[in-house]
This record gives structure tokens, sequence and C-alpha cells, in this order.
């Protein structure tokens, strides 16, 4: 697999993983604990080189799984991890990014991790009650400190990303983007290339829409049941666009995923998606998108049918889009 520069010269693959969804999210696990540690490490061995995690995925015990399945590969992978949660009884009770806090978390997350220095560290979300300022001012202590390497954002607006910056550089910001999320398009991105910033796209599979597999038959636990697209209605309006990237898939001989992949590899070179799985050999699948080459007229035309056909339903409810920095 070929490398990507994020910002501040943090290379990595140019695919990664999301280990979230081995912890929480998408219904019962169909492996083991075992085995996803050996998902984990197969998928260094295929080449990916950023897994992300975060604190609250659990919580906690996605941080322990990574933490566990990467130490004897120390040295081979970027680990990317998140704070700005505070959590009591094993559940968020809302949002922490005060100094003291990131550093106590940080603490923790390296304990979890098995690692002396934490790779890319996010804020998940955006703070109303903390100055961003304040933020991007701790991190950068704990990367003085030998503590945290590089400072990345989760979900935070152009503006809110101008100021952290200013203080701290930014390597890295995370956000959802994929065919049918173009949100960051108007201003995210041109800010991050302005300001020299990568781009980590969460969810650039539209949480397995884009595969062309998604039913509607979802587990009681799984997180879809509770997101405006994925209902019924909205399902079947959706499922054109699918249909047109399956299309496409097929005429080049790979998978609609691998397109999906492709089209974001294509934006910028500064962009790494980080799709999830549990499987290995979905790994393998994500990692091969970098082999598919879509043409220029390719893109265009996935773009016009994308716009042409938008997206019914929003990405969230309406309390998690309040957690949404704009």
């Amino acid at each position: 697999m070929h490398t990507r520069t994020l910002g501040q010269g943090l290379q990595v693959s140019a695919i990664g993983l999301g280990a979230m969804g081995m912890s929480q999210g998408y219904g019962p696990n169909p492996g083991s604990r075992d085995e996803m540690i050996g998902v984990l490490r197969r998928a260094v061995e295929q080449g990916i080189t950023l897994v992300d995690t975060a604190e609250m995925y659990g919580p906690y015990v996605n941080e322990e799984l990574v933490g566990e399945a990467l130490e004897p590969l120390a040295g081979q992978v970027v680990i990317a991890t998140k704070f700005g949660w505070r959590i009591e009884g094993g559940k968020s009770v809302g949002l922490d990014s005060r100094p003291e806090h990131i550093r106590e978390v940080a603490e923790a997350s390296l304990r979890r991790l098995r690692v002396d220095a934490i790779d890319l560290f996010y804020q998940h979300r955006v703070d109303p009650e903390v100055p961003i300022e304040d933020v991007a001012g701790a991190v950068g202590e704990l990367v003085a400190a030998g503590k945290v390497k590089h400072f990345g954002m989760s979900e935070a607006s152009a503006a809110t990303l101008r100021k952290a910056h200013a203080v701290f550089p930014v390597t890295a910001l995370q956000s959802e983007y994929s065919l049918w999320t173009r949100d960051p398009e108007a201003e995210v991105l041109p800010t991050c290339a302005e300001l020299g910033i990568g781009f980590v796209p969460f969810s650039p599979l539209g949480r397995g829409f884009l595969t062309g597999t998604v039913t509607g038959a979802f587990a009681a636990d799984d997180m879809r049941t509770s997101l405006p697209r994925f209902t019924a209605d909205n399902l079947a309006a959706n499922g054109r666009l699918v249909d047109h990237v399956a299309s496409l898939a097929v005429s080049k001989g790979c998978t609609p995923g691998q397109v999906a992949l492709a089209w974001l590899l294509a934006q910028q070179p500064w962009i790494v998606p980080i799709p999830g799985t549990r499987r290995s050999e979905r790994v393998q699948e994500n990692a091969d998108a970098t082999t598919v080459a879509l043409s220029a007229d390719e893109i265009a035309d996935l773009n016009g049918v994308a716009t042409a056909l938008g997206v019914a339903g929003d990405r969230y409810t309406d309390a998690h889009l309040a957690m949404v920095n704009r």
C-alpha cells in the first residue's frame, strides 16, 4: 500500500482502519475478542498503518483491545485516539475538554494503549464551554512533554479549526465524508488545504450503505436503527445512488465499496479514509481500493449523480447534530 502525509509530516497508509465497530455500534460482533485482535494484526500485515480508536468506544474497552493487539507491532503503526467526553458509570454524560481533563484522559489512554506516546490525539467533539485556544494549548503541552505526538480535531468547523491551528498546529481533522455526506466540501476541505491539515473521513462507506450490502435488517443494538438515513423509506430512496455505484463497480471489476473509497482518495492526496470492519477479508478489500483508478469522467459522473439524487434523511438525530461544531 502506498502512503499519504497528513499535516505536520505524519505519514500513514492511504487507507486506515476504524476500530470502533469491534466494540460497539453495529450489533453483535461476529467474532471473539481474540479474533478481533487477529483482524487488527492482519490489517497491519496488509499494509494498514493508521488505526483509529477512542476512550469513548466501549467506553475504554476498544482502546484496551487496540493496545493489546498492537503492542507487539510497536513502531509499525500510528494509533489515533480521542478525548473530550465526561464518562460516568460507563456512559457519556456530556462533553468535557477542560485542560485538566485532557491531561487525565491522556494518561489513562497511554496505559490502555500500552504506548509511551499517543501518535494522534483528537478532540472528539468541540466543547462549547471551553475555548478552543485552551484545548490546543493543553495538547501542545502534552506534545512538549512527549506524551502526545500530533493534535487532531473531529467534526470541527472551519472557523474553529483556524483558531486551534493558530495556537498549536493541527495535524488532522476527522469528520464524516463520503459520496452521500458532502458537508466538508464547502468550507472545511478548503481550510484544510490552505492550512496544510490532513483530512480523515470516518464512515467513508456511509456506515456500510455504500457497499450495497445493507438491507435494513438491523440488530436492536445497531446504531443505524436510530439514524434518519436508515429508515425503510430513506434506504429505498437512497438506493438509487448505491445502484449507480454498483454499476460502475461491475464495469471496473471491483466492489461498490472500493469505488466509494477510490472516489474519496481521488479528492485530495491528503485524505485518508478509515473504514471500519470486523472481518479480515473486508480489511483486504478496503486496502485494495488503493489500486482502483477512477477517470476524471467517472469522478464527474459520480459527483453529478450524487448531486442530482441528493440524500434522503439526516446523517444524525437532532441530538447528535447539536454536538457537531458549525
